[in-house]
């Protein structure tokens, strides 16, 4: 599992994802069909997450299946910024539309 903090036009979305990578080529398939298509994205470490979180992340994660490998953990920007440093997000990635 991994964790992705993406900052797209709509907003920050913290999601929750089986995919290894914010750039698998399924995942931005995911994101695209629910509207995302250009954004920053960084990850967050899952055991932070999981800390942070408490329960609300365990019950996100439980309905986390292979034909559903996309759940959103967070929409409220100011929530996860205030609840992550700056340093603890990893490298940014940017993807938009070819």
């Amino acid at each position: 599992m991994k964790t992705f903090l993406l900052f797209s036009g709509s907003g920050p979305l913290l999601v929750l994802s089986s995919h290894n990578s914010v750039d698998d080529k399924v995942f931005l398939a995911k994101l695209e069909a629910k509207g995302i298509s250009k954004f920053i994205a960084h990850e967050l470490p899952l055991e932070k997450v999981k800390a942070r979180y408490g329960n609300h992340y365990h019950v996100v994660a439980q309905g986390l299946y292979e034909s559903d490998d996309l759940r959103v953990i967070d929409f409220d920007g100011q929530r996860v910024l205030r609840l992550f440093r700056f340093d603890e997000f990893g490298p940014g990635y940017m993807h938009e539309p070819e």
